[in-house]
């Protein structure tokens, strides 16, 4: 192993927290044998599950469409086979269907499912038995059961014997979402069931999520793993667990409930600032569309609970402080920015090297975007997409800003300061810095103002210290395509005049490249990519 290779081990290993290295150890080491005991009661509950809406994936009784891919789990070994992607086939152990729009008309479906995935997945083998897939499978079928679909006995004892083995291979050693998510199932089994066990479950759910709401959920509501997507999976969660508490009265206390409510209020705000005005989500770090629930669905999804849901516009300038981004409107223009941390130190694993990039909207239409996530598949173009040259900011010297590796890896990373915001007469205003190119020969720091007016948007990149090539990208939108005569040129021919111009650049490149909304989706874009060798580069947007 290259000396190379080793100092990027240890500068990743050593954000990492002691319990997440002897956890692996442990999660490695620990084999527990499935507790087939005969399952306990049901606890009796007050009304009918009412869920999130989200399209259906099944397409027939064993026929899926997960992350833009159809499949056909047609035998038991396929649903653990070594050649479709894991993130797939995760998927099919989900469940997630049972509580998709118009779930009625797949009744029989969903049945013979559960049934054959109880005979087909053995207690403790398999893909479908690791905790991350357990945790949401269990979830979806209490919800199911509480929606009106009693559970057979055969099911109840597996979801039973799942829970048990969940217990026992909590995600210590990953954290975040994962840990979040084996909570959240057994709090749902500790309510769904009844008697000591239910209690223990429900107790060590509870403290559990009690733990990580307050380690989680940042004081401006974001989740602290900055990434919009995990967000809103995380804000969808936080309902359920409100809609838990009503449906199984007297269950939980009314201080965690008050938590929960709270929190939820903060998170919709927050959500409404990270989405343009098409009402969907920004894409920094890992974000794709179609993995969460939509912003509108999550509106209704609290209205149906009674969580106040804000319908009064935005202000010009929004600052998620702690999350670390800014949201700026002028007229028909909305911006937003990322002067945030790329996520927690000791868990980077949805990190993209996307320090001080940002994205513009103009009236209902996405004008630049960051490139988005497609895989999670340990590949090249895993890593690519993670990659700054992939986001609407400055490569120097052709070195991502964040030393971001692997699927889910980052060594060293870029940390924002001189974060600042505000109005000067009719100009909105960001500027921040970023160290991420400290690590260079020339100990490079990126400076970047955003000015946005109505009428337009003006970007200007300094650098001091000493380097030898500089690039600042700005993706667009497909359908759009950059000149190098200082147009830009719109498909559609009612589409908003746009123009920039540069001031500062050595070289003008029109590169075709890629935008990735969905998961298994690759569409075709345009890049204006300026060079610059001077300290400063400064780039216009204009629109009429």
């Amino acid at each position: 192993m290259s000396l190379k290779t080793l100092v990027r081990y240890w500068q990743t290993v050593r954000y990492l927290r002691p319990v997440q290295l002897y956890g692996r150890l442990w999660f490695r080491l620990n084999k527990p044998v499935p507790d087939l005991r005969a399952a306990p009661m049901l606890r009796g509950a007050v009304g009918v599950w009412k869920g999130c809406s989200r399209p259906s994936s099944m397409r027939d009784a064993a026929t899926f469409q997960f992350l833009g891919v159809e499949r056909t789990i047609a035998s038991a070994a396929d649903w653990n086979r070594g050649d479709w992607p894991k993130l797939w086939l995760y998927n099919a152990h989900y469940f997630d269907d049972l509580l998709a729009s118009s779930p009625k008309a797949r009744t029989a479906w969903h049945t013979s499912l559960v049934t054959r995935w109880i005979t087909e997945n053995p207690p403790g083998l398999g893909n479908g038995w690791e905790p991350y897939p357990s945790s949401l499978r269990i979830v979806n079928w209490v919800k199911w059961a509480l929606s009106g679909h009693a559970l057979d006995d055969a099911a109840t004892q597996s979801l039973v014997v799942q829970v048990r083995f969940l217990r026992k291979r909590l995600e210590i050693h990953l954290l975040g979402n994962h840990l979040w998510a084996n909570a959240k199932a057994l709090l749902f089994a500790g309510a769904f069931f009844d008697g000591d066990e239910a209690a223990a479950w429900h107790a060590k759910g509870l403290a559990l999520l009690r733990h990580e709401l307050e380690e989680q959920i940042l004081a401006d509501g974001g989740h602290f793993e900055r990434s919009p997507m995990y967000h809103a999976i995380v804000l969808e969660d936080i309902l359920d667990l409100v809609q838990l508490a009503a449906i199984y009265p007297g269950l939980f206390l009314e201080a965690d409930v008050g938590r929960w409510r709270a929190v939820a209020e903060r998170m919709l705000h927050w959500l409404r600032v990270m989405s343009h005005p098409d009402g969907a989500i920004a894409f920094f770090n890992d974000a794709a569309f179609d993995i969460a629930p939509d912003t509108a669905a999550l509106d209704d999804y609290a209205r149906v609970l009674d969580i106040a849901v804000a319908n009064t516009a935005l202000n010009d300038i929004e600052a998620l402080v702690e999350s670390g981004y800014v949201r700026l409107q002028a007229g028909v223009a909305v911006l937003i920015v990322d002067v945030a941390a790329i996520g927690p130190d000791y868990l980077p694993g949805h990190a993209h090297a996307d320090t001080l990039s940002f994205e513009l909207s103009l009236d209902q239409r996405r004008v630049l975007v960051n490139g988005g996530t497609s895989t999670y598949e340990a590949t090249s173009e895993r890593l690519h997409q993670r990659r700054t040259a992939m986001h609407n900011t400055v490569l120097v010297d052709g070195v991502d800003s964040s030393e971001v590796w692997g699927s889910f890896r980052v060594a060293r990373r870029a940390r924002p300061f001189d974060v600042h915001w505000g109005q000067t007469g009719n100009t909105l205003w960001v500027e921040a810095a970023h160290d991420g190119y400290q690590r260079l020969p020339g100990a490079v720091i990126h400076r970047r103002r955003w000015e946005l007016h109505v009428a337009g948007l003006r970007v200007t990149d300094t650098l001091t210290g000493r380097f030898q090539t500089a690039v600042a990208h700005f993706r667009l939108a497909p359908d759009l395509s950059p000149m190098a005569s200082g147009k830009v040129i719109a498909e559609a021919p009612d589409e908003r005049q746009l123009q920039w111009r540069s001031r500062g650049q050595t070289g003008t490149t029109v590169m075709p490249s890629t935008w990735h909304p969905r998961f298994g989706v690759s569409e075709s874009c345009r890049v204006l990519a300026l060079s610059f060798t001077g300290p400063t580069l400064e780039t216009e947007f204009l629109w009429s």
